[in-house]
């Protein structure tokens, strides 16, 4: 009985032995895989608190455990990126591609650290393997390739994307900057014309290339072009455009004119085409002015353009060429548009007005425009300039004296006053004024000189 007694003791102290052990020892009965579990979870938390120096700790202690997991590195990327320590980033995320090359996430985390730092060719590498689970990096691609400046592959990925997937507003903003510098329009022209056999019924291939060969000024391959488009697709507005230019050169007006009329009309034609339609027939009509009642109505189609005055630009045409009449009919109808509020508008129709003499007109309109503007100095100076030539010569007076105090930095303007006021003062009878006016505008002039 007592042998059995002293047994069961000694098995209680033995197991009560055990246990003091195993507090004292804890962490030499946890398995690995939980510690790993566990400063794994710690750095997800530390992470999405943003303490990333506490997160990395913690990854490092994952590594001891297991030195080849491909997502304690990429977490340790992550974090790196956090600190924006780029240069750590990417080498944790290059390591973890190493250990797993089939994670997609871990070569996006390269990605984003050579995009961020605008390391470009090396995220070009990055994003060419990126492709190959996902083809939408394409458009990744073609962004890499313009900030790198290779424009012949951006311009080939371009036209590739294009064909695969349809337009876009950024490739196309892509590929007018490429364009633009003019080498690379032969190879863009090319691609056009396979587009055009491959898609016979794709407009938006022929229109590119009108514009590609019109801003070349190669009328001839704008009229082929235009013929295609046009048996390909009759109701093309487009097709107008070249039939235009051919009917202007071979002198058929009538023609040239109704297809110029669906050209400015069309919602689809961009204004730029249009402004340079109307030009090439506004030379036309130069030459042959019978047409000028066609012109005025084709004028008509820019009443609400907000970017050009084209009456008024039509009008500096006729100025330049000295044809006063016209420039005069086109001036007051571009102030008529624009509720005469230009003042570069009024004074060239004050300086038409003068070529031809009317000076009644141009004391009034001066006059008026005076007070519109109060510190306009031109407009005093026509004035004055209009009452001298009507004899009025006392309001000539007031209205260049007052004109004077607003000239600034302009030597011609202030020579044109002194001239202008020694004529009213002579006008006036008074002739020691008239020498001080003169004898200013000779001094101001040898200066000019």
């Amino acid at each position: 009985m007592k042998k059995t007694v002293s047994f069961f003791l000694f098995l209680v102290l033995l197991c009560n032995s055990a246990l003091l052990l195993a507090q004292t020892e804890p962490e030499s009965i946890v398995p690995e895989t939980d510690k790993f579990q566990d400063y794994f979870y710690e750095s997800l938390k530390q992470k999405g608190i943003e303490n990333y120096d506490k997160a990395i700790t913690a990854l490092e202690y994952c590594l001891k455990l297991k030195p080849n997991d491909a997502a304690v590195y990429s977490e340790m990327g992550k974090n790196y990126f956090g600190l924006k320590n780029y240069e750590q980033s990417y080498s944790s995320y290059e390591k973890a591609t190493q250990i797993d090359p089939k994670n997609k996430w871990f070569w996006v985390g390269m990605y984003e650290v050579s995009y961020q730092t605008k390391n470009y060719n090396q995220a070009i590498l990055t994003v060419n393997k990126l492709i190959e689970f996902d083809q939408v990096y394409k458009e990744d691609l073609v962004e890499l390739y313009m900030n790198t400046q290779q424009f012949d592959k951006a311009l080939v990925l371009i036209n590739e994307l294009n064909d695969k997937v349809g337009k876009s507003n950024r490739r196309d903003a892509y590929k007018t900057q490429i364009l633009a510098q003019g080498k690379f329009q032969n190879a863009e022209i090319n691609n056009l014309m396979v587009q055009i056999k491959l898609n016979p019924k794709d407009e938006s291939n022929y229109v590119a290339l009108i514009k590609l060969y019109s801003e070349n000024n190669e009328a001839q391959k704008v009229a082929e072009i235009t013929k295609k488009l046009e048996t390909e697709i009759p109701s093309s507005d487009w097709a107008q455009v070249g039939l235009f230019k051919y009917y202007l050169d071979k002198n058929e007006a009538p023609k040239a004119i109704n297809a110029m009329n669906v050209v400015l009309g069309s919602a689809q034609i961009d204004s730029k085409i249009k402004h340079r339609v109307l030009n090439e027939f506004l030379i036309f009509v130069n030459k042959n002015p019978q047409y000028s009642p066609d012109l005025e109505k084709a004028i008509a189609y820019f009443d609400k353009d907000t970017e050009v005055n084209v009456g008024k630009e039509i009008g500096k045409y006729f100025h330049n060429k000295k044809q006063w009449d016209k420039a005069i009919l086109y001036y007051e109808q571009a102030l008529k548009n624009n509720s005469g509020a230009d003042v570069e508008t009024n004074l060239l129709l004050l300086q038409s007005y003068v070529e031809t003499k009317q000076f009644e007109i141009v004391s009034k309109k001066a006059t008026s425009l005076v007070e519109i503007y109060p510190s306009q100095p031109q407009f005093y100076y026509f004035s004055g300039l209009a009452y001298n030539q009507l004899k009025q010569f006392k309001k000539a007076t007031e209205m260049l004296e007052i004109g004077m105090d607003y000239v600034v930095d302009d030597v011609q303007l202030e020579i044109n006053f002194n001239l202008q006021l020694g004529e009213a003062f002579n006008g006036l009878g008074d002739f020691k004024k008239k020498e001080q006016y003169f004898a200013k505008a000779n001094q101001l002039l040898k200066t000019k000189k």
